[in-house]
C-alpha cells in the first residue's frame, strides 16, 4: 500500500495510483500465463522425436496422434498471437511433421464431432439448432513425453532486449473501426477453431490455433473467420499495390428522360449531347468505333453527383452543366454548381455557383445576342433563385427569388438580352434584366407574370420557344399551344407589374392530349411539338397550321425532348430513356427508366443482360452498343445468369418467381415459384447441370437442369443460413456452394452429396471457384473500407481470368482490386460517373470489359480493361496477390 498521498493531492492522483497497481498485478498475472505456455511449447516439442522411433516406412503420426495440420507448412513453426498484434510470446520449435496431441480438427475423431449441431457460422450466426462444444473449456491436454537425455532448446525466455517490448498483449474491440484482425485467439471462435484437442468422453476440450491457419475481420460487431489456403505461407510475402490493369469508360447505355428537361442538344460538330448520371455524353451517330449501325462516344466526367440540365454556347461548342446537390461517402453534403466545358477538348473553362445554389441546378439558358457572355441560372431552392452571372469571370451579375411553385425551363430572348422568361407550375414571367453596367451584383431583376385572361390556367408550362417575331410559345399540360404577344397593360385584368406593357396570349391551338414536353424551332421556320400521354409528333407552320406528324411507340414512352440533327434529321428523347434518330420515327433503343439490379454477360459472346424496377428485361450488344431486345417481365427482376450453353437465360423475380427464357425466341420455357420472398441471385453451375437459387427465406434452392437448360427439376434445398441469401459460387468441379448471407455468414454446400451443409469450413479452403462473386471470403476481404457497416459493397466480380476483382459500392463507385485481395485496406483503382449507388458489376466472356449497373439513375456504363495482358486464369501465386498497404484508393 502506497502512503497516503498529501494536502494538494487530488483525485486524479489518486486515480493515476490506482491504475499503476491494476497494471502491476496484471503484469504478474501475465508472466505466469507466458511460464505456463512456455512450458505447454516445451512439453510438446519433447513429444517430436516420437514421430522417429516409427517404422520408417510408416507415414505420419502413430495411430492414436492426430495428424498435423494439413494447412500448415512443414517449416512452420506453432506460435501463440495475440488478435491483432504482434505475438506475445514466440516460442520458436524445430520442424517436425507436426506436433502429437495437438488435433487439427479435420477429420473429427470418432465419437465427437469437431462442429456441433449448432455451432456458428463464419459470419458468427447460428446454422442451426442443437447443441454447443462438447464440455467446457479448459486446458491443453498433452500426451506423456518420452524420456529424453536432452534437454530441448527453448527461445521465450532468452529474447533479447530490442524484442521485450513487442511482447506486451494489446487488446482490440471487435467493432467496426477494426474490420480486419489476425486470430491468434480461439475464445471468439464459438469452439469452431479447426485445431482442437478431441480429447477422449468425458474430457475436456480446448481451442488452440497455429498462426497463418486464419484471419478474421468484423462488420458491425459481428467476428467472421476465414482460413487461410495452404498455398499461402506468409500473408507479408503478398506484394502490395493497385492492379496493373486499368479501366476507361467505352459507352454509357441509357438517357435521362424520365425526370429531367433541357437535355438533348446537337454540337457544331454534328455529336449529339445529353447526360445520364453524372455523365455528359458526347454522341456521333453512325461510323465511328461502335461499328455498324453505332457511333463513338466521348464524356464529360467532371461532375461529382448527378446532372439535371443543359444549354448549348451560341458557338455550338461550348457547354454548361448544372449538377444536383449531393453526399459524399463521409456523408457530408456535396454544392451543386455549373460547369462551362469545352466540348472539343472536354476541358473544364468555368466553376459557376459553388456555394451559391441550393439543392441543385435546375434550369439554365446562355445569352444568345451578346455572344453567349451571359448564363441564367434557376436553381431548386424553395424560391426557386434566378441569377445572371458572367460566363467569363463566374461572377454574379444580380439575383432574385422567382416563385415558390417549381420552375421548369428558361431562356433568355434570342434578340434581346435584358429580356428572359420562365416558365412552370402555373405560371409564365417575363423578366426584365438591367445589367448594371457589368458590376457584380448591382445588377436588377423585374417581373411581369403572363396574364391567361379568358384562357384557361393550366397547372404545369413545361415548355416554350422564341419566334423570329418576336412572340413566344409555350406548351402547357392541357395540350395546348398559346401565342403570347407584347400588349397595353389592362387595368382589368389581374396579374402584377402595373407596367404599361404586359404579355398577353394572342392565340391557343389544341395540339395534344396531355401535356406537351416539348417544343422545337426549326431552321425552317417551322415548329415541332411532342406530346406527352399522345406519343405524338406534330409539325407546325405559321398560324399553328399542322404540317405533319407521326406516332412514337408506346415501348418508347412519351416525347421529353427534341433535337434538330443535320438536314432534315430529328433526334428525340423520350420518357423511357430511350433516343430515337431520323425522320420522325426511327432511331436509337431505349434505355431502363427505374433502379437497376439484375446483370449477367453472356458466357461467349460480347452480350449481356439487365432487369430492374421498371420490369423491363434488356438483351445488349455490347458490340454494336444498341439493344438487341427487351420484354417486358410484368415483375421486378432482381437477378439473371445465362446457362453455360448461352441457349437459355434464369431470371430472379420479387416474388418468389423465377423463369427460363430462350434467348432467341424470348419465350418462356420455363416458369416456377419457390417461396414468396424476393429472389436475390440465381446461378448456373459451370456444367450446367445445376441451377442454384438464393432467396430471402434463408434456402437455397437446387434444380436439375437438362442439357438444353430449358427443363428443370428440384433437386433439394441448402437449409441453414440465418438470413437472407445475397451471394453465391460454384465450384469449379459443379459439386460445391459457396454463399453469404445479409448477417455475413459464410457457408459451403455439398450439392452434389445432397445439399449438405459442411460443417468443417477449414476443409474448404483451397476449394476452387468457377466465379468469385461472394463479398465474404478470404480472396477479397481486403476489398471492404475501414469502418464498414456490412452494406457499403453491393457487388463484386472476379474476372475470368484471374488477375483482378471488380466491387460495385454504395458511394457511385466502381474499384479495381488485384486477386486475391487478402490483406486489409488493399489499394485499389477507382472509377466515378454512376449517380448513385453501383448495384452490380461483371466482366465479358474474354475480360475485355466490365459492364456495371447503376441504382437509381438508371445507367449502364461499358468499361474497357486496359493492360490485361492476355486471357487465360493466371497461377494463384503469391506474386499475383496484392498486400497490406496503408496506401488509399487512387481516384481515376
Amino acid at each position: 500500500m502506497d502512503g497516503a498521498g498529501g494536502p494538494g493531492e487530488g483525485p486524479a492522483q489518486e486515480a493515476l495510483q490506482s491504475l499503476s497497481r491494476r497494471l502491476q498485478v496484471q503484469e504478474k498475472e501475465m508472466e505466469l500465463v507466458k511460464a505456463a505456455l512456455a512450458e505447454a511449447l516445451r512439453l510438446l516439442r519433447l513429444q517430436a522425436p516420437s514421430t522417429s522411433l516409427q517404422d520408417p516406412g510408416t507415414l505420419g503420426p502413430p495411430r492414436d496422434s492426430p495428424a498435423a495440420p494439413p494447412g500448415l507448412p512443414p517449416t512452420c513453426s506453432p506460435s501463440l498471437v495475440s488478435r491483432g498484434t504482434q505475438t506475445e510470446a514466440e516460442m520458436e520449435v524445430e520442424p517436425s511433421p507436426g506436433p502429437p496431441g495437438l488435433s487439427n480438427g479435420p477429420p473429427a475423431p470418432p465419437g465427437g464431432s469437431e462442429e456441433p449441431s449448432g455451432t456458428q457460422s463464419e459470419g458468427g450466426g447460428s446454422s442451426s439448432s442443437g447443441t454447443g462444444s462438447p464440455g467446457p473449456p479448459g486446458i491443453l491436454r498433452l500426451a506423456q513425453p518420452p524420456q529424453r537425455t536432452d534437454t530441448p532448446r527453448r527461445n521465450s525466455s532468452s529474447s533479447s532486449p530490442s524484442e521485450r517490448p513487442r511482447q506486451k498483449l494489446s487488446r482490440k474491440a471487435a467493432s467496426s473501426a477494426n474490420l480486419l484482425l489476425r486470430s491468434g485467439s480461439t475464445e471468439s471462435r464459438g469452439g469452431k477453431d479447426p485445431l482442437s484437442s478431441p480429447g477422449g468422453p468425458g474430457s475436456r476440450r480446448s481451442n488452440y490455433n497455429l498462426e497463418g491457419i486464419s484471419v478474421k475481420m468484423f462488420l458491425r460487431g459481428r467476428p467472421i473467420t476465414m482460413y487461410i489456403p495452404s498455398g499461402i505461407r506468409s500473408l507479408e510475402e503478398l506484394p502490395s499495390g493497385p492492379p496493373p490493369e486499368t479501366l476507361s469508360l467505352d459507352w454509357v447505355y441509357g438517357y435521362r428522360g424520365r425526370d429531367s428537361r433541357s437535355n438533348l442538344f446537337v454540337l457544331r460538330s454534328g455529336e449529339v449531347v445529353y447526360f445520364i448520371a453524372c455523365v455528359v455524353v458526347l454522341y456521333r451517330p453512325g461510323g465511328g468505333p461502335g461499328g455498324p449501325g453505332g457511333g463513338g462516344q466521348r464524356h464529360y466526367r467532371g461532375h461529382t453527383d448527378c446532372v439535371r440540365c443543359l444549354a448549348v454556347h451560341p458557338d455550338g461548342v461550348r457547354v454548361a452543366s448544372g449538377q444536383t446537390a449531393g453526399v459524399d461517402k463521409d456523408g457530408k453534403p456535396l454544392q451543386p454548381v455549373v460547369h462551362v466545358w469545352d466540348s472539343e477538348t472536354l476541358l473544364k473553362l468555368q466553376e459557376i455557383g459553388l456555394g451559391a445554389f441550393e439543392r441543385g441546378v435546375g434550369a439554365l439558358a446562355f445569352s444568345v445576342v451578346d455572344q453567349g457572355a451571359f448564363l441564367c441560372v434557376v436553381d431548386d431552392s424553395n424560391e426557386h433563385m434566378l441569377s445572371v452571372w458572367d460566363c467569363s469571370r463566374g461572377t454574379k451579375l444580380a439575383e432574385i427569388k422567382s416563385t415558390n411553385d417549381s420552375v421548369l425551363a428558361v431562356g433568355f430572348n434570342p434578340r434581346d438580352s435584358s429580356s428572359i422568361v420562365t416558365s412552370g407550375k402555373s405560371h409564365v414571367h417575363f423578366w426584365n434584366w438591367n445589367g448594371g453596367t457589368g458590376v457584380p451584383g448591382n445588377g436588377t431583376l423585374t417581373r411581369k407574370q403572363g396574364v391567361f385572361g379568358k384562357y384557361k390556367k393550366p397547372k404545369f408550362i413545361p415548355c416554350f420557344v422564341f419566334l423570329p417575331d418576336g412572340d413566344i410559345l409555350t406548351g402547357d399540360s392541357e395540350g395546348n399551344i398559346l401565342t403570347w404577344g407584347r400588349s397595353l397593360s389592362d387595368s382589368r385584368t389581374p396579374g402584377r407589374g402595373g407596367a404599361k406593357e404586359t404579355y398577353g396570349i394572342v392565340a391557343q391551338a389544341h395540339a395534344h392530349e396531355g401535356s406537351i414536353f416539348a417544343l422545337c424551332l426549326r431552321r425552317d421556320g417551322t415548329v415541332l411539338s411532342g406530346g406527352g400521354r399522345d406519343r405524338r409528333l406534330v409539325q407546325w407552320g405559321p398560324g399553328l397550321v399542322a404540317l405533319q406528324e407521326a406516332e412514337i411507340p408506346e415501348h418508347f414512352g412519351a416525347v421529353r425532348a427534341i433535337a434538330e440533327g443535320p438536314g432534315s434529321e430529328l433526334l428525340v428523347g423520350t420518357t423511357k430513356n430511350a433516343l430515337l434518330r431520323g425522320d420522325l420515327a426511327q432511331g436509337f433503343s431505349p434505355g431502363h427508366t427505374d433502379e437497376l439490379w439484375g446483370l449477367c454477360t453472356h458466357p461467349f459472346q460480347n452480350r449481356f443482360l439487365t432487369c430492374g424496377h421498371d420490369r423491363q428485361l434488356c438483351l445488349w450488344d455490347g458490340e454494336g452498343h444498341a439493344l438487341a431486345w427487351s420484354i417486358d417481365l410484368k415483375e421486378t427482376g432482381l437477378c439473371a445468369d445465362f446457362h453455360p450453353s448461352g441457349a437459355v437465360v434464369a431470371v430472379g423475380l420479387n416474388t418468389g418467381r423465377w423463369l427460363v427464357l430462350d434467348t432467341e425466341t424470348r419465350e418462356i420455357v420455363s416458369d416456377i415459384t419457390d417461396g414468396n420472398e424476393q429472389l436475390s441471385v440465381v446461378r448456373y453451375s459451370p456444367d450446367g447441370l445445376y441451377l442454384a437459387i438464393g432467396s430471402h427465406d434463408n434456402m437455397i434452392y437446387i434444380y436439375s437442369v437438362s442439357s438444353d437448360g430449358a427443363k428443370s427439376s428440384r433437386f433439394g434445398r441448402c437449409v441453414g443460413h440465418s438470413s437472407f441469401i445475397t451471394h453465391l459460387d460454384w465450384s469449379k468441379d459443379g459439386n460445391f456452394i459457396m454463399s453469404n448471407s445479409g448477417d455475413y455468414e459464410i457457408l459451403y454446400w455439398d450439392v452434389a452429396g445432397g445439399c449438405k451443409l459442411l460443417r468443417n469450413r477449414y476443409e474448404s479452403r483451397d476449394r476452387e471457384w468457377a466465379t468469385y462473386t461472394c463479398v465474404l471470403g478470404f480472396h477479397v476481404y481486403g476489398v471492404w473500407p475501414d469502418g464498414s457497416d456490412g452494406t457499403d459493397i453491393n457487388s463484386l466480380c472476379r474476372s475470368h481470368n484471374e488477375r483482378v476483382v471488380a466491387v460495385a459500392d454504395d458511394f457511385c463507385k466502381v474499384h479495381l482490386f488485384q486477386y486475391p485481395c487478402a490483406h486489409a485496406k488493399a489499394p485499389s483503382l477507382v472509377y466515378g460517373g454512376h449517380g448513385s449507388h453501383v448495384t452490380s458489376v461483371r466482366f465479358t466472356h474474354d475480360d475485355s470489359h466490365l459492364i456495371s449497373l447503376g441504382g437509381k439513375d438508371a445507367s449502364i456504363f461499358q468499361w474497357r480493361v486496359l493492360g490485361a495482358g492476355g486471357t487465360g486464369p493466371v497461377p494463384t501465386t503469391p506474386s499475383r496477390t496484392p498486400s497490406l498497404s496503408p496506401a488509399s484508393s487512387l481516384d481515376v
